[in-house]
C-alpha cells in the first residue's frame, strides 16, 4: 500500500474521491493533501438530490486532525453541480460541512475539548483562534436544539445565574422530570419566562401544558409564569425560602455583634445545621453556650432550625404547623425575623405547594454550580451567546451529532 492509498483508507474516501497527492512540510510541521475525482464523475445537486454535471470547481481547503503531531489540511478540487431543476451549486462534500473550513474529524474533537475545558485552552491545543471554535460549538448546539422535541414537557423550573459582574443574569429553564436546561436567555424578568413560553412553542411544547413550576419567590417570575404559563401551579423553591430565614438570622447576629463581641467569626455556626459543623465550628458553638444564653442570635437560629422542620411534616400538618412558626417568629422581637415571616406569610401558598408538587430548583443549583466552575475556569464569558452555548453544552443533554450515521 503505497501512501496515496494508505491516506485514502485513513480519510474513508469512496469514489469518486480519491487521494490525488501529500505534501509535508518538515520546517512548517504541515502535511497538506490534495483530493480530487476523475474526469466524467457525476454529483448530486445539494438542494434536490438529484444527480448533474460538473459544471466547474472552486479550490477548498479544510484543517483536518494532526497527523501524529503535525498540523493537516485537505485541498479539494471542489464541483459545482449543474441541476436541470434547481441551477448551479457547490456539492457538499462527505468529510465536511457545507460552509466550514473544517473537517467533520476536526469539529468533533473541538466539542469535545469545549465541554471538558475552557474553550481558550482548547483552542490552544488544536492552535486555531477561540472564536472559530465558538463558532463550532455555536452551530452544533444550535442545530441539535433545533430538533428537540418538548411535547411531554408539563414541569419546569426556573432560576437566573450571574453571567458577569454588573448584575448582569441568564435566566435558565429546566424541565425538572427529565432533570435537563431546555432554555437559556438573558435577564431574569418576566419576559424572560414569555420567551421560553414561545420557545416551547416553537418545539413542539404547549406552555397551557405546564401545570408545575418551581422559582424563587421574585415576583418578575411569579408575574411571567401567570402570564405565560396560566396553567402552572408556582411552588416556591424550598432552598430559596430557607436561604431567607438564614440571612435574617445573619442579620441578627450582626446587629448584635456590635453590643456583644464573643460573636464574632460565628456567622457559619449560625447557618449551618449542627450536624454539619465542623470541630471548630462546634467548640464555637459549646463556647457561646447556646442553650442556656440569651442572645438574640441564638433564638433567631433556634427559629430557623424550626422553620426547616416545616418540610418533614406530613402535609396536612403542614399549615397549621407554619401557622405556629409564624406568630413565634412575628412575637419574637427580633426585626429581621418578623420581617422575613411577614413576607413568607405572603407566599405561603406556594411554599406549601411543595407538599403537593414536591418539586423543587434543586437542579438548577447544580446546574448553576456547573456553569459557575466553567465560568472561573474560563474567566468569565464575552457575551451572553457564548455562555447559554456552554449552559446548553453543560446540562442540555443534547444530541450533538457530528459525524454521519
Amino acid at each position: 500500500m503505497d501512501g496515496k492509498e494508505l491516506f485514502q483508507a485513513a480519510l474513508g474516501l469512496l469514489p469518486p474521491w480519491q487521494v490525488e497527492g501529500c505534501c509535508f512540510d518538515e520546517k512548517a510541521s504541515r502535511l497538506d493533501i490534495h483530493l480530487n475525482f476523475p474526469r466524467g464523475s457525476s454529483f448530486k445537486c445539494p438542494v434536490c438530490q438529484g444527480a448533474g454535471k460538473v459544471h466547474d470547481t472552486l479550490e477548498k481547503t479544510w484543517r483536518h486532525l494532526n497527523f501524529f503531531q503535525h498540523e493537516t489540511h485537505l485541498h479539494a478540487r471542489t464541483p459545482r453541480v449543474d441541476c436541470a431543476q434547481c441551477g448551479v451549486h457547490l456539492a457538499a462534500v462527505p468529510w465536511a460541512r457545507p460552509g466550514s473550513g473544517f473537517t467533520l474529524l476536526f469539529e468533533a474533537l473541538a466539542l469535545v475539548l469545549v465541554q471538558s475545558m475552557p474553550v481558550s485552552a482548547a483552542a490552544r491545543v488544536v492552535g486555531e483562534h477561540d472564536t472559530l471554535l465558538w463558532r463550532i460549538a455555536t452551530h452544533y448546539v444550535d442545530q441539535a436544539r433545533a430538533k428537540e422535541d418538548f411535547s411531554g414537557v408539563c414541569k419546569v423550573g426556573v432560576d437566573e445565574t450571574a453571567s458577569r459582574r454588573g448584575h448582569k443574569y441568564v435566566s435558565i429553564f429546566v424541565d425538572v422530570v427529565r432533570r435537563k436546561v431546555l432554555f437559556a436567555t438573558p435577564g431574569k424578568d418576566a419576559a424572560t419566562v414569555a420567551a421560553f413560553a414561545s420557545d416551547l412553542k416553537a418545539h413542539g411544547g404547549d406552555p397551557e401544558a405546564v401545570t408545575e413550576a418551581s422559582a424563587d419567590m421574585s415576583q418578575a417570575f411569579s408575574k411571567g409564569i401567570a402570564e405565560s404559563l396560566p396553567n402552572a401551579k408556582v411552588t416556591f423553591d424550598k432552598f430559596h425560602v430557607v436561604k431567607l430565614v438564614n440571612d435574617a438570622v445573619d442579620e441578627v447576629r450582626r446587629m448584635e455583634q456590635k453590643t456583644n463581641p464573643e460573636l464574632k467569626k460565628s456567622r457559619y455556626v449560625w447557618l449551618k445545621n449542627p450536624e454539619n459543623l465542623t470541630a471548630g465550628q462546634w467548640e464555637k458553638f459549646d463556647g457561646l453556650d447556646v442553650v442556656n444564653s440569651n442572645l438574640k442570635t441564638a433564638r433567631a437560629y433556634a427559629i430557623r432550625l424550626s422553620f426547616q422542620e416545616l418540610f418533614n411534616q406530613p402535609a396536612d400538618l403542614a399549615r397549621p404547623y407554619l401557622d405556629k412558626w409564624y406568630y413565634w417568629a412575628t412575637h419574637s422581637r427580633l426585626a429581621p425575623m418578623v420581617k422575613v415571616a411577614k413576607t413568607i406569610r405572603l407566599h405561603q401558598d406556594g411554599i406549601l405547594r411543595w407538599f403537593t408538587s414536591g418539586i423543587n430548583n434543586g437542579i438548577l443549583e447544580g446546574v448553576n454550580s456547573l456553569v459557575q466552575a466553567a465560568k472561573a475556569k474560563a474567566r468569565g464569558y464575552r457575551s451572553h451567546k457564548n455562555l447559554i452555548t456552554m449552559i446548553y453544552l453543560i446540562a442540555g443533554k443534547l444530541d450533538l451529532k457530528v459525524l454521519p450515521t
